[in-house]
């Protein structure tokens, strides 16, 4: 039962993170095809992520009702239909359509966010937390290593012949199928080994007095800020420095997250051998380092810098997210978590800021906002090292 659990765990990560990252094409797809500029391009992500902020208490309470696996089910179900809005929007060529079919396609990504965070936490040992859902995390940034290839073949090869955004409708029709084919699937697995033997009997009002878990609130907030900031404008970023066309630029975002993946492959073991928060600490200040380099550089140095913070963001997620529901009581994780996918609404809203830097500053000095965001990360794997 654990195994087929984690099983399916793993390849709901892998779509997960495959979505996800599929945004960091769609944002110099469509701010080419609507002559759109930085801030508006990353209403993109602005709608993409504030789903979370919308929907991740209400679906923590559906999935307190319905369980773990029907959750996800659901979940896949809505990620689908949102898939399938995109064709209606290119149909009217309306970029606020192309952003309502985000806004849903997100809505099925939180909920799949808000079942699968606690049950890996929950299915094992609770010592081996951080390592099992950064291994989880692994498979998420498999999916993102693979999207922008997928989006710069399928996406972004056709730009510049395309007028109405037709190039995403057959990318997304494919997804939506795999979505359903998932949800079937799911739906006939036996996985009620997986549901929390607890009962959460808390009330909202004493999970919010958890001082560690609001602290780890503003840490995923700054953290999937920051990493959805340098993803959504690294092509436009290379396109600048190196002055290449957007399919050339496409596979370096591959790399960012690719480094992710391989990170979180390598924390699986960092994360046993050595405290969670000071693995945490580590990477939080190399990041800074790195992104202080780029803004200072041009050329290659500028860009390797910049790609090499994916590797640092590797264990941000899941390490800030079990320091953050570890002082909470048997039973309250799925109100922790809704509260820390919740959260996830900082890649809202930090790179519709860094859009706005860009605009004013140019997107050279634009990634300021992503230096203090990881400048807090630290901070709290500071505090969490004291405790």
């Amino acid at each position: 039962m654990y195994k087929k659990a984690l099983t399916s765990l793993t390849i709901l990560f892998f779509m997960m993170g495959f979505i996800t990252c599929l945004n960091d094409i769609l944002v110099p797809y469509l701010k080419a095809i609507f002559s759109l500029s930085y801030a508006q391009a990353a209403l993109i992500q602005f709608c993409f992520f504030a789903a979370y902020g919308l929907t991740s208490i209400p679906f923590s309470k559906l999935i307190e009702q319905v369980g773990y696996q029907k959750g996800m089910v659901i979940g896949f179900a809505l990620a689908a239909l949102g898939c399938l809005f995109f064709y209606p929007a290119v149909l009217l060529h309306t970029y606020a359509l192309f952003l309502g079919a985000l806004f849903v396609l997100a809505s099925g990504i939180v909920l799949l966010q808000v079942a699968a965070n606690p049950c890996v936490s929950i299915i094992g040992p609770k010592e081996t937390a951080s390592s099992r859902l950064t291994m989880a995390q692994a498979f998420n940034s498999l999916g993102t290593f693979i999207a922008p290839f997928f989006g710069a073949y399928f996406i972004l090869s056709g730009l510049t012949n395309s007028v109405y955004a037709e190039g995403v409708v057959y990318p997304y029709f494919l997804i939506a199928g795999v979505l359903i084919v998932i949800a079937l699937v799911l739906s006939k697995l036996n996985l009620s080994g997986m549901e929390s033997a607890e009962a959460d009997q808390s009330r909202w009002s004493e999970v919010l007095k958890e001082k560690g878990l609001l602290l780890g609130v503003i840490g995923i907030f700054a953290y999937v800020g920051a990493e959805v900031s340098i993803g959504s404008f690294l092509v436009n970023y290379v396109m600048e420095i190196s002055h290449v066309a957007e399919t050339q630029a496409a596979p370096l975002v591959a790399l960012y997250w690719g480094g992710a993946m391989v990170g979180r492959f390598i924390g699986i073991f960092t994360l046993k051998a050595f405290a969670p928060a000071k693995v945490l600490i580590t990477h939080a200040l190399l990041s800074v380092m790195f992104i202080l380099v780029s803004m200072q550089s041009t050329g290659n140095l500028a860009i390797a810098t910049m790609v090499l913070v994916g590797l640092c963001n590797s264990i941000m997620f899941p390490t800030i997210f079990t320091l953050g529901i570890k002082g909470l009581k048997a039973g309250q994780e799925k109100k922790g978590s809704g509260l820390l996918a919740t959260a996830i609404v900082g890649g809202a809203v930090i790179p519709l800021l860094t859009g706005l830097l860009a605009d004013r500053l140019g997107i050279h000095h634009a990634f300021v906002l992503p230096v203090i965001c990881y400048a807090y990360i630290a901070w709290f794997g500071l505090r969490n090292l004291k405790l």
